[in-house]
């Protein structure tokens, strides 16, 4: 039974880390190396991470400086950059590559705001998932006669108060994420 309830808390914990990793990736108005996270170059036919290939600085608030280790994939990481969701034009100047991030509106701010909180909401959904497989489960072993009435009423109760736990969490990175997207 507890490695049963420990499989299902190993699942909910990774939804919390998806979608910390969503988060990382949302800019704020400020430069954050982690948008390029997603971002995979040809390197000698091996797909990697810009962070792989070059050094990714932030000098200013709201520029990123990516200095490639070699200079023959400025031109591949330009291109990664520009054909990539990021919404930023590269600056290339032959030796290092530059992403000024704009000033946010307030409309895009919104959205962005939006967007987090829909995210939220998808992992919670991902949360109550969790929960009633593990609570199907737990309710297998007991119509199995591996546990009682009273062992499947402890484990769901277990259960319960371990989804309340995530999604409490859930609503906390939420409302942390939102605060810095609006704040100016």
């Amino acid at each position: 039974m507890d490695e049963l309830i420990l499989t299902y808390e190993e699942k909910m914990e990774k939804t919390i880390k998806a979608l910390l990793s969503d988060y990382v990736s949302i800019r704020a108005g400020r430069a954050n190396p982690h948008v390029l996270d997603k971002l995979r170059v040809d390197y000698y036919g091996v797909p990697s991470t810009i962070q792989q290939v070059a050094n990714v600085s932030v000098p200013e608030p709201r520029m990123l400086l990516i200095q490639p280790w070699e200079k023959s994939l400025i031109k591949l990481i330009e291109k990664a950059i520009q054909t990539s969701d990021i919404g930023i034009n590269p600056q290339n100047d032959g030796s290092v590559i530059r992403l000024t991030f704009p000033e946010m509106t307030e409309d895009r701010r919104k959205e962005l705001a939006k967007d987090v909180k829909k995210k939220g909401e998808n992992a919670k959904v991902a949360i109550r998932n969790i929960r009633r497989d593990a609570n199907d489960a737990i309710k297998k072993m007991n119509k199995a006669g591996e546990i009682s009435e009273d062992e499947q009423k402890q484990g769901e109760d277990e259960i319960q108060k371990m989804t309340d736990k995530y999604i409490a969490q859930i609503d906390k990175e939420v409302d942390l994420k939102s605060k810095e997207i609006v704040t100016v």
